[in-house]
């Protein structure tokens, strides 16, 4: 299966009975980024989170009494 990086746009084979390509081609809305992308998106994330600027973009948890 021949899949392509979302973020450098290169195109890669996976193995049709990889399960990253099972989950490709049975949910569309998934989409595909390469090994080197991804860690560059994880380091660059660490970086910020030591930083102490980074604020994580989440719902605040409320307690529901109900």
């Amino acid at each position: 299966m021949k899949v392509k990086c979302v973020i450098c746009d290169q195109i890669h084979t996976l193995d049709d009975s990889d399960p990253l390509a099972k989950k490709l081609r049975n949910r569309p809305i998934h989409t595909y980024m390469c090994d080197e992308c991804y860690n560059r998106i994880e380091k660059r994330t660490h970086e910020r989170w030591e930083t102490g600027n980074f604020r994580p973009y989440r719902d605040a948890k409320t307690n529901d009494d109900w």
